[in-house]
């Protein structure tokens, strides 16, 4: 899009969509004829999504002119791509069909009605682009006895199974399989087996698996101490393995493919003010960072921070707050509230039951995204306590405006139907929303917003789209590096092909320390400064990060055990990990395919053998030359948008 083009959408008030953002609303996003032709174009999808969304003031009382000019609110902070609400909303809303939420869990119980029941419900909920997450804890162990069949169970793996193969039937919008996450306390029984499930790989392909630990357990493994299994049906004590010896094939199994994370289901439950009415919450979405109850769901959107950057017009004695528009963007978290919680009202659900548990509690889940590009506008490094405090501080505001609009809801329209029975009424604390905040992956909608997903640092500074445009390659550059580059005179075509390649800005000589400090990539900070990162954004978040903390392929298992612990000693409610070249189905976002081996730039002396590779799904259908990464514990095709998980 050229300057001129960017003027003109902002005099008309037109979204400013890149190309590549065209090509993922175009394959996904925008309504087809019968022919499957294009009929939408992305000003009239946001249209649509803002209309049918603000109808719902109406249903409390609103007058008709107050729904438009509500509307005209959800579509300015969407065009202006200020706040991009989750896939299944953007698809669906206006339509007649669908869902419009990304995240469920439902429940699992022991016996076959319930198990089939599950099964169905699956089905259902991912026929429209819902993600589900079941914990398995509930389900009696392999081999014990079933006294109403004279039978013996099959075990949670076996249903896992079964479930994988009812997810693998749904091809959500002719793209993707359906995103499942399993959970498993560490106290079950079968746990051992639980761990080692997808210990080959491909095998339940379409499931993330964590295991759901508690302090006590941490606690065990620095001990070195045995804990107790315990059998979920009949509450007896069936043995006692080494904590520590667990832990240590949790460990094994992160570094080996990534799995399993590990989700802290006591500090998760911290945040459950309806545990006494509903119980605890042990499972989660598909990318581990919306804890929920049995057939809850929650709907997702994400406020695109680097859109509040502004250049200070001098120098201050604030420093970078400063530079950040703090009036626009407590106005844009403010209406993202309002809007997520209209969603919960606008939704077609799935079964009656998640209706019923989804407006019990009235869950949203509203994040962050372009959390990088901020720190790179303000010339911040993203491993640096600076940028630490930034994240805090940022989440802090947005929780303090999300809880205050939620406030002012609870007062328009009422607190949320099962407020009476929770922890909030006792601290007369009058929410319309049961929790209001999460970080998600954004891994598809960052790509719209033309901006960096989540609280994720920057994956690539180039890569590489080929066989376009009569067998051209073009190089896709990150738009602030580049700008840098030229400004700072540092340019040259030779060093965008090599970074596309795989090269490090580490290894290429004579360049500023800032420009190889603020541009780090994933691969290139340290996962002690990743974990600290995710820490920072989880003191003010009531639910769940999506993050992945990323590892060299040189990574041992202490270096992974070490981030382990340090995940549950600065309060994180999970961890996901990825080492480098750690899964055999993978292709190289950047370096040579062929020999794997870190490009040469003429010039330059080569010091840092770092190699930056990407996860491919196996099943997934994507585009002609997919370049798929693994972040925020989702796999997104930085060349289509294609997603393995919903929210994206």
């Amino acid at each position: 899009m050229t300057l001129k083009d960017k003027l003109q959408a902002r005099i008309e008030n037109k979204p400013l969509i890149t190309d590549q953002a065209n090509i993922i609303l175009n394959h996904r996003y925008l309504l087809k004829n019968s022919d499957n032709e294009v009929i939408e174009t992305p000003e009239e999808m946001f249209k649509r999504v803002a209309d049918a969304v603000a109808k719902i003031d109406t249903d409390y009382m609103e007058l008709d002119v107050e729904a438009e000019l509500t509307a005209k609110d959800f579509y300015s902070i969407m065009s202006n791509l200020e706040f991009v609400p989750n896939s299944p909303t953007l698809m669906n809303a206006g339509t007649e069909q669908g869902t419009l939420s990304a995240c469920f869990v439902l429940p699992l119980e022991d016996s076959m009605e319930d198990i089939m029941k599950a099964a169905t419900d699956t089905a259902m909920v991912q026929k429209f682009g819902g993600g589900t997450g079941f914990s398995l804890s509930h389900l009696r162990p392999r081999g014990d006895k079933i006294q109403s069949t004279h039978g013996i169970a099959c075990g949670p793996i076996e249903v896992l199974k079964t479930l994988s193969r009812v997810s693998s039937m749904i091809t959500q919008g002719g793209k993707r399989d359906g995103a499942n996450m399993a959970v498993m306390s560490i106290y079950h029984p079968d746990i051992l087996d639980f761990i080692d499930c997808k210990k080959v790989e491909g095998e339940i392909h379409n499931f993330n698996i964590s295991v759901g630990v508690d302090s006590d357990f941490m606690q065990a493994v620095k001990n070195n101490m045995d804990y107790n299994l315990v059998n979920p049906k009949t509450n007896e004590i069936t043995g006692k393995l080494n904590a520590r010896d667990v832990f240590n094939k949790i460990v094994t199994g992160a570094w080996r493919n990534g799995e399993p994370g590990m989700i802290f289901l006591d500090r998760v439950n911290k945040d459950n003010h309806v545990i006494s009415e509903y119980g605890e919450m042990i499972a989660t979405n598909p990318c581990g960072e919306q804890p929920l109850l049995g057939n809850e769901s929650c709907n997702l959107g994400s406020i695109n921070l680097a859109r509040f950057y502004k250049k200070a017009k001098k120098a201050s004695t604030f420093g970078w707050k400063e530079e950040l528009d703090w009036t626009r963007l407590e106005e844009v978290t403010k209406t993202s509230v309002h809007f997520l919680d209209n969603v919960i009202d606008a939704n077609k659900y799935a079964t009656p039951e998640i209706e019923q548990m989804t407006k019990a509690t009235r869950k949203i889940g509203l994040g962050i995204m372009g959390f990088a590009d901020l720190l790179i506008q303000l010339k911040i490094p993203y491993n640096s306590e600076l940028a630490r405090e930034i994240g805090a501080e940022l989440m802090k505001s947005v929780r303090t405006w999300a809880d205050e609009k939620s406030k002012e809801l609870a007062d328009k329209r009422g607190v949320f139907p099962a407020w009476e029975k929770s922890n909030y009424d006792r601290e007369n604390e009058k929410y319309r929303n049961h929790c209001r905040l999460t970080v998600a992956p954004t891994g598809t909608i960052s790509m719209i917003a033309d901006t960096s997903s989540g609280i994720e640092p920057t994956f690539a500074l180039a890569w590489k789209k080929q066989n376009i445009l009569e067998g051209k390659t073009l190089n896709y550059i990150n738009k602030y590096f580049e700008a840098d580059a030229i400004k700072h005179g540092f340019y040259s075509e030779d060093l965008m092909d090599y970074l596309a390649e795989g090269g490090s800005l580490e290894s290429v000589p004579d360049l500023p320390n800032w420009v190889k400090e603020v541009y780090a990539t994933a691969p290139e900070i340290s996962p002690k400064d990743h974990v600290l990162m995710q820490s920072a954004f989880q003191k003010s978040c009531d639910s769940g990060i999506s993050k992945t903390i990323n590892f060299a392929n040189s990574a041992t298992e202490d270096d992974v055990e070490n981030a382990y612990m340090l995940a549950w000693e600065e309060g994180c409610k999970g961890i996901t990990v990825y080492r480098a070249g750690s899964r055999e189905k993978e292709v190289l976002v950047k370096g040579n395919k062929e020999t794997a081996e870190q490009p040469a730039l003429d010039g330059f002396e080569l010091e840092n053998n770092m190699i930056s590779q990407n996860i491919t799904l196996p099943d997934h259908n994507c585009c002609d030359d997919p370049n798929i990464i693994f972040e925020s514990g989702c796999h997104t095709c930085k060349v289509c948008g294609w997603s393995a998980c919903v929210v994206s």
